[in-house]
């Protein structure tokens, strides 16, 4: 499903159509450009419309409100909020470049800090967009009841993701249903500055929004970016998760993992190459449960394409893609991808004692060999660019000049969301002035979220064999990924006693002689080491409870390191688990001279 290029201003539009009757003028009787009128929205093509204006800003893009920053603060893959604010990845680029993400990665931002008010706006504008089909939909004459089921199910489906979102990011968060609305004089919502109150008012409504998906969703869909009740379904055991509800999460993803199917009717399954989870020739796959979809060479001038990621690629000129040298993974990823060279198991209790060699301070013309010894898990390559090692099909990392500021971000270079140098042009729109803006959809879940998912509650309920299995079957696919050509690691698979002659899955009894607590930790760290720089890892360290040791710890390596970026940064729990409520928002919703909004505790 492509995204329309417009917006949508309801409550502005119908507002200024009340003026112009009234002032009963002819030249005034003319609808605002960019503006729909009651009767050409409470239609059934209306309502379509106003369903696809909801999904249009999964990726972020577009909307009523300022996005001062650009796209990429308020991006569908959440990389700033996500991966930089985590030990995913660095900030990278310059330091005053983006300066409002320093704070942000260091969590001493401000209520005042840009990006918390545009991923604000962003995601209130899509819940506002859902309630807004739920208001016309009730409206419109012409709207079959099946077709009124399906229409509010997609879009209580679309609030719930978009509440979710704003959950994850700033906690004290006010749900806004279709009752809500300006002309009502009822938008000033209050929340709760207690987490447990908050959590006890927004996540039942957000379960009910997805329980109300599931039930009324087909299992298939004609377009392949619509949400279907096989996702709606891994978003409530998402809910679930967050919730730490893991024995109502468990028999939804064992079911999701036996019957589930894609919105085109793929049944579920990894890919063969996890590389093809971050190609645009290879989107909508059977392991794609979710995802925004981008498109390029439309005509919309790059408005339906992936802008969120377009600072994030090499700022060598002389590459395919050229802009501009941020989110840059951390020492402690690449570090976090070394394994055990008996068993090719990951190392999470002594990853970080040592850096893997790198080329930090060499000019790309000094001479540099990457490291041939230390056996690495396949991912790490289809993950960080690193120097010496093929990057997609661009030719050989160069290293110092194919990053903007390796004093300021490191070495390193982020991979899944660049296309290949064979696609410039075709999967990449030629309208714009980078070929950043790709085509490549932004997986909001996919099949092995889904997987690990169910291990971590295959561990909450003791079933440690069961979590083992469901390892496994992510584990097994990254041993068969081929690598890049050329590329020297010991998993290359002719040197030795590489990763791919070691066991790398897990034999059998691992976890349940590891006991339930070692089962947990190697399940949360493949779920980094499968998901990293997909804006998951901040939300992940909070709902396990473990951000802060987590956070601190890796602050004082980085910075040991190199990074000094992160010198005097702390992560304080209980504060720092949530951001900044924008301060904007607070002054907007005050009322007799007292805001409505609370502040989050620490702020």
């Amino acid at each position: 499903m492509k995204r329309k290029n417009f917006k949508i201003y309801i409550p502005i539009g119908i507002a200024v159509m009340g003026l112009v009757f009234a002032c009963n003028k002819s030249f005034l009787e003319k609808a605002p450009v960019g503006s729909y009128t009651p009767d050409v929205i409470a239609t059934k093509a209306g309502v379509s419309g106003l369903l696809i204006g909801a999904y249009s800003l999964l990726d972020g893009e577009g909307g009523a409100g300022p996005n001062t920053p650009g796209p990429w603060a308020t991006a569908g893959s959440n990389w700033v909020f996500g991966s930089v604010c985590a030990d995913d990845s660095h900030k990278g680029s310059d330091p005053g470049d983006q300066p409002d993400i320093v704070s942000l990665m260091t969590w001493s931002e401000t209520s005042t800090n840009s990006y918390n008010e545009g991923v604000w706006q962003a995601r209130y504008d899509g819940v506002q967009r859902s309630n807004e089909v739920l208001r016309e939909m009730r409206l419109a004459k012409d709207i079959a009841p099946p077709d009124t089921i399906q229409l509010s199910a997609e879009a209580r489906f679309l609030r719930a993701f978009y509440m979710m979102e704003l959950k994850k990011i700033f906690g004290n968060v006010p749900w806004v249903d279709e009752s809500v609305t300006y002309t009502a004089g009822n938008w000033r919502v209050p929340n709760d500055v207690d987490v447990a109150t908050n959590d006890a008012n927004v996540w039942p409504k957000i379960e009910a929004d997805l329980s109300y998906a599931v039930a009324n969703l087909p299992a298939t869909q004609s377009q392949v970016g619509r949400i279907n009740k096989w996702g709606a379904q891994a978003y409530l055991a998402k809910a679930y998760m967050f919730e730490h509800k893991y024995a109502s999460a468990l028999p939804l993803l064992t079911d999701l993992m036996a019957n589930g199917v894609t919105s085109g009717g793929l049944k579920y399954k990894l890919v063969d190459n996890f590389n093809d989870n971050f190609n645009a020739a290879t989107k909508n796959n059977s392991e794609s449960v979710f995802a925004a979809q981008n498109s390029v060479n439309d005509g919309s001038t790059a408005a339906n394409a992936n802008a969120g990621d377009v600072l994030n690629f090499s700022y060598d000129p002389a590459m395919p893609v050229s802009c501009c040298g941020f989110n840059q993974p951390s020492y402690s990823l690449a570090n976090a991808y070394k394994t055990d060279p008996v068993t090719g198991y990951p190392l999470p209790d002594t990853y970080n004692n040592s850096n893997l060699k790198n080329d930090e301070g060499l000019k790309s013309s000094d001479p540099f060999t990457p490291d041939v010894t230390t056996p690495l898990d396949p991912r790490i390559d289809w993950t960080i660019g690193r120097r010496g090692i093929p990057f997609l099909d661009w030719g050989i990392n160069p290293g110092f000049i194919f990053v903007r500021n390796q004093a300021s971000g490191g070495p390193y270079a982020p991979v899944k969301n660049a296309p290949y140098a064979s696609q410039v042009g075709a999967l990449t729109d030629k309208s714009s002035w980078t070929a950043g803006y790709t085509a490549l959809n932004i997986n909001l879940c996919r099949f092995a979220d889904v997987i690990l998912w169910a291990a971590e509650c295959e561990v909450e309920v003791g079933s440690l064999d069961n979590a083992q299995a469901d390892v496994n079957i992510v584990r097994l696919r990254a041993k068969n990924t081929p690598t890049p050509a050329g590329s020297p690691a010991l998993y290359a698979g002719t040197q030795g006693s590489n990763v791919a002659n070691l066991p790398f899955v897990y034999a059998a009894g691992f976890f349940s002689g590891l006991g339930q607590a070692g089962a947990r930790k190697y399940v949360q760290f493949e779920r980094r080491l499968e998901l990293a720089m997909e804006g998951q890892r901040f939300f992940d360290l909070v709902r396990y409870g473990t951000a802060a040791t987590e956070l601190n710890a890796y602050v004082a390596k980085e910075v040991g390191y190199g990074y000094s970026l992160l010198s005097g940064a702390t992560f304080k729990d209980g504060q720092s688990n949530y951001f900044a409520i924008p301060q904007q928002e607070i002054d907007a919703s005050t009322v007799g001279g007292k805001p409505t909004l609370t502040q989050n505790p620490g702020y």
